[in-house]
């Protein structure tokens, strides 16, 4: 394979041992490989790659160095929530639940439905999920709490209650 200098075979090295971008490290490996004399094939079973991936990476190298190996940006569907609305989400949901929600807990079909009201975004259950992931949200959620709830009552139920329980009766061992 056909390698132009663009760099030496150290830079190279260099370069694709301190890439930080997986797949770019990857081709700046297969450009250095071929750069020290070895063939498509020998390539293929270092980096893993396609016979055509690798005859790409060296002909992309060779017309622009390694610029032309990095990905180009990609289009991809427009955001539905701005920049500035999502951090108005991020607020919202960070508030929890309020009154008009009806709900003690926020789970995924009552956040779509203050996306759709709120926020004015039509989400699929899985497009809110989605968000709530790229957003830094888990899926955990806390056990649900009444809001007329005493914590102090609680406290001195769990402490008195056990007194109070009746032993049941051992269970009826099963058939082997």
């Amino acid at each position: 394979m056909n390698v132009k200098s663009h760099h030496t075979a150290e830079q190279l090295q260099k370069l694709y041992r301190n890439e930080t971008n997986r797949p770019l490290a990857c081709r700046i490996q297969g450009i250095y490989l071929a750069s020290k004399g070895l063939n498509c094939p020998q390539i293929m079973g270092i980096t893993g790659s396609a016979r055509r991936t690798v005859q790409q990476w060296v002909s992309k190298y060779n017309k622009g160095g390694i610029e032309a190996l990095k990905d180009s940006p990609r289009s991809g569907a427009p955001l539905k929530l701005s920049q500035e609305h999502q951090q108005a989400f991020r607020r919202r949901i960070d508030a929890g639940p309020t009154k008009r929600d009806g709900l003690s807990v926020l789970n995924g079909h009552a956040i779509k439905k203050i996306l759709e009201q709120e926020f004015g975004a039509s989400y699929s259950l899985w497009g809110v999920y989605h968000l709530l992931h790229r957003l830094g949200f888990s899926c955990l959620c806390p056990r649900p709490q009444h809001e007329k709830a005493d914590p102090k009552t609680q406290q001195e139920f769990k402490k008195t209650s056990s007194k109070r329980w009746i032993k049941s009766v051992q269970s009826i061992p099963a058939r082997k």
